[in-house]
């Protein structure tokens, strides 16, 4: 079925707008240098980085969340990514770009990521997204995505019915969201990505780059 034009794009944050890795990476292993262990291979935490700490850990210490010592590990590491969140992270190429596009077409947008507040609204202004339409992070509503909830408060705030939306993200739960609130959904194969291949995750579209949402937006009906 092919894409109808959208009055607003919300997006996820960590690797579809911004490339975060490089801070949270960094936040990781500096809670391995302060226990004295190496650090863990930048090619290992990259793509689990839009899984945040529970990712991160996983990938770095082997814990999962019930395992004893991921508690004192999830606060350490969160508490040094706060202290240094925005060293290395950039919006990928063509993001600004296609925010442009977007605005030359009357098109809101927003931003709807499982980052709690505490950084969403520390790390957004240091890096040019403060203009975004709404803004919806992973402890603004009861629950996170992949449930609709988090997708359903942008559409609120924005004063949109959310099928008149389309979300934007690198990770399966973001099109398992999207499709819950009965949005469109574009599958950002430029970020992050997990193990899981976005062909796979059943969204109306793929895009490989930003501005190839550019061009499914000029394309749509």
């Amino acid at each position: 079925m092919p894409l109808t034009l959208p009055r607003a794009i919300l997006f996820d944050l960590d690797g579809t707008l911004a490339d975060t890795a490089p801070d949270l990476a960094g936040a990781m292993n500096r809670v391995r240098a302060a226990r004295g262990l190496a650090p863990t291979p930048y090619e290992l935490l990259r793509p689990v980085a839009s899984a945040g700490a529970r990712g991160l850990i996983g990938a770095s210490f082997g814990l999962k969340p019930e395992d004893e010592g991921f508690a004192e590990l999830r606060t350490a590491f969160l508490d040094t990514y706060e202290s240094a969140i925005a060293i290395d992270t950039r919006l990928f190429d063509g993001v600004e770009r296609l925010l442009d596009e977007m605005q030359t077409r009357n098109i809101g947008w927003g931003i709807v990521t499982n980052k709690a507040a505490r950084f969403t609204d520390l790390l957004v202004p240091k890096i040019g997204l403060g203009h975004a339409g709404c803004i919806v992070s992973g402890d603004t509503t009861p629950h996170s995505k992949p449930h609709p909830a988090p997708l359903l408060e942008a559409a609120r705030r924005l004063g949109l019915p959310p099928e008149q939306c389309w979300y934007v993200g690198d990770d399966l739960r973001d099109v398992q969201a999207g499709r819950a609130a009965g949005m469109r959904t574009v599958a950002a194969s430029w970020g992050y990505c997990g193990h899981v291949e976005p062909e796979t995750w059943e969204a109306d579209a793929i895009a490989a780059s930003p501005l190839e949402v550019c061009d499914l937006i000029r394309t749509a009906s």
